[in-house]
C-alpha cells in the first residue's frame, strides 16, 4: 500500500483516477479547492481531503505530510491572462511541497506535442508545468498524452456535436493534422501503474492509443458508431483558431473559454515520438484500446447514465464560486428574493423525483422560449450558456452541473440548490424543496435569490421582474402537476 496524493480530484481525470487508486490498494488523500463538491461522490468516506489553494504553499505541506507518490493534476482551461503565470506558480508550489515533505515520486498528466515548432498558449504552458517538475529535486514521471476519449470528456463532446449537428462541415485546416487519441481507459491505467513503476524516473513519456488518425476521420470514425453517414469536411484556410472556436461554441455545449485552448492545441500534428513508456508499463495483453472502440464504450456509458465524470464540472472563469450565506447573514446584503410555496396532495418522494430531474432533456417546466433566450444571450456574452445538460438525467450530486446551474447543494428527498453560473451583474441561487404536510399530502418552496452588484444589478432584477410571476409561478404548477400525474400512473400496491 503507497500513499497518495491527488490534485485536482474534483476534475475529469482526478475523479476517475481516486476510485482506481483505491481498489488497487493505495491510501488516497486529495487536496482540491472547493472540498464541497466532494460532498456525494461515492469514494469520499475512503479519502482524506484537505482543501485549499495550489498556489498557498502552507496548505500544500499540509496536504503532502506523509504523502510518497502526488499527483498533480490541476489544469487551467480558462483563456484568461496570466494562466500561464499561474499554472507555473501552482507546479513550483507543488514541487517545493513535496521536496520538502519527503515524497519519492511526482506524476503529472500534460499534453502531448511536436518536439519543435510553436505551441499555443495552453500546450507550451503544460510543456513548462512539466518542465517544471523534472527541474525540482522530487523525481518525476511526465506523461504527455493526446485528445481523451470517453464519456464526459470535453474533447470527445466536441467530436459528438460538431458530427451530430454538421452533416456538412466548413472547418480550419486542422482537420488534416494527425492526431493520436487515447481512451481514457488507457490513461488512468498509466497513471495507476506509475505508482509502482521502477527505479526512480525523471523524464517525459508519450502516450497514444494505436491509431493515428487526422481529425476529420476521427469525426467519421465517431458518425459511423454512432450510426450516421459519413459527413462531408471541407478545409477551409480562412478559419482562424478564434473563429473556429466560435463556431464550436455556436453548434456544441462546450463553452467559449474551452474551446478556445481545445481548438488552439490542434494546430500541430499531436503524435507520439517515441514509444519508452512501454518498457516501463507495458500495454495490456488484448493491447490498447482503438479509437472507435473508445467511442462506442463512451457512447453505451452516456446511454446507461453511468458518466463518472464530467468536462461539465470544469470551473467557469469568472463564476461565483462562494455558497449562498445562511439567512442571518444576509445582513449588509442588498437581497431579493422570489418565494412560491405551494401545498399538494401528492407526497414528497414523488415530488422530489421531479425536483431532482430537472434541467437538461426535461427543461425547467415553464416558458421554455425564455429559457432557452437567457442562454443564447450567455453565450453570446462568453458564459455558458443552457445547454451543458446534466450527467446523469435523474440523480444529481453536490458539484454537479444542470444547464447553466451549479449543484450547490442537495439534501436527498428535501430540497435543491442550485448557483447560477450565468453571465449577470450579481450572484444568483434557486432553491427547490419539499416537506411533508402535517395535515397530509406535501408543501412545495420555491425561492430565487438574488444579490444584485451596483447599480446593473438593481436594473437587472427590475427589467425581469415582470416576467418571474410567468416563470416561477408556471415551474411550481408544471413540477406539482408532473409529479401528481406521475403517482397517478404509478402501479397501485394493494392487492387485487
Amino acid at each position: 500500500m503507497t500513499r497518495v496524493l491527488v490534485t485536482g480530484a474534483t476534475g475529469y481525470i482526478g475523479g476517475r483516477l481516486v476510485p482506481q487508486l483505491l481498489d488497487a490498494g493505495h491510501e488516497v488523500s486529495v487536496f482540491v479547492r472547493s472540498a464541497w463538491k466532494l460532498r456525494d461522490v461515492p469514494w469520499r468516506g475512503r479519502v482524506k481531503v484537505f482543501s485549499g489553494d495550489l498556489g498557498d504553499p502552507i496548505a500544500a505541506r499540509r496536504a503532502m505530510a506523509g504523502i510518497e507518490v502526488a499527483f498533480h493534476l490541476v489544469h487551467s482551461m480558462s483563456s484568461g491572462r496570466g494562466f500561464r503565470s499561474v499554472e507555473r506558480q501552482g507546479a513550483e508550489t507543488f514541487a517545493d511541497a513535496a521536496a520538502a515533505s519527503g515524497v519519492r515520486r511526482v506524476v503529472y498528466l500534460g499534453g502531448l506535442h511536436p518536439r519543435s515548432g510553436r505551441l499555443s498558449e495552453h500546450l507550451a504552458s503544460r510543456a513548462e508545468v512539466g518542465q517544471v517538475l523534472l527541474d525540482a529535486p522530487v523525481p518525476a514521471i511526465v506523461f504527455q498524452a493526446g485528445i481523451v476519449i470517453g464519456s464526459g470528456s470535453a474533447s470527445f463532446e466536441m467530436i459528438r456535436h460538431l458530427t451530430e449537428v454538421l452533416p456538412y462541415m466548413p472547418a480550419p485546416r486542422w482537420v488534416r493534422n494527425r492526431v493520436q487519441p487515447i481512451a481514457v481507459r488507457d490513461v488512468l491505467r498509466y497513471l495507476v501503474r506509475s505508482v509502482d513503476a521502477p527505479g526512480d524516473l525523471n523524464r517525459t513519456f508519450d502516450i497514444g492509443g494505436p491509431d493515428i488518425l487526422r481529425y476529420g476521420q476521427m469525426m467519421n470514425g465517431y458518425a459511423v458508431e454512432a450510426g450516421l453517414p459519413q459527413r462531408h469536411i471541407a478545409a477551409l484556410p480562412v478559419l482562424t483558431p478564434w473563429l473556429a472556436s466560435q463556431w464550436v461554441s455556436l453548434v456544441s455545449p462546450i463553452p467559449r473559454q474551452i474551446a478556445v485552448p481545445i481548438i488552439a492545441s490542434l494546430q500541430n500534428d499531436c503524435i507520439m515520438s517515441e514509444h519508452d513508456i512501454d518498457e516501463v508499463i507495458p500495454p495490456p495483453e488484448e493491447g490498447l484500446l482503438p479509437y472507435r472502440t473508445a467511442v462506442r464504450l463512451a457512447l453505451r456509458r452516456e446511454a446507461d447514465g453511468e458518466v463518472e465524470t464530467s468536462w461539465q464540472s470544469a470551473t467557469v472563469p469568472g463564476a461565483p464560486s462562494d455558497p449562498l450565506p445562511s439567512d442571518p447573514d444576509w445582513a449588509g446584503h442588498t437581497v431579493f428574493t422570489d418565494l412560491r410555496e405551494r401545498r399538494s396532495g401528492t407526497s414528497p418522494d414523488s415530488i422530489w423525483r421531479v425536483i431532482e430531474a430537472i434541467g437538461g432533456e426535461r427543461g425547467w417546466h415553464s416558458f421554455p422560449l425564455a429559457w432557452a433566450a437567457r442562454g443564447w444571450i450567455d453565450r453570446l456574452v462568453g458564459g455558458v450558456g443552457m445547454r451543458r445538460g446534466r450527467r446523469h438525467p435523474s440523480r444529481v450530486n453536490s458539484g454537479d452541473v444542470i444547464d447553466v446551474w451549479r449543484v450547490e447543494s442537495v439534501e436527498r428527498g428535501r430540497m435543491l440548490r442550485l448557483r447560477a453560473e450565468m453571465r449577470m451583474p450579481g450572484r444568483g441561487w434557486l432553491e427547490l424543496g419539499v416537506e411533508p404536510d402535517p395535515a397530509g399530502g406535501s408543501v412545495y418552496r420555491q425561492r430565487a435569490i438574488y444579490f444584485p452588484k451596483g447599480l446593473s444589478g438593481r436594473l437587472y432584477w427590475l427589467v425581469l421582474l415582470p416576467f418571474h410571476g410567468i416563470i416561477f409561478n408556471g415551474m411550481a404548477r408544471s413540477i406539482l402537476h408532473e409529479a401528481e400525474r406521475s403517482e397517478a400512473a404509478a402501479p397501485s400496491l394493494s392487492p387485487g
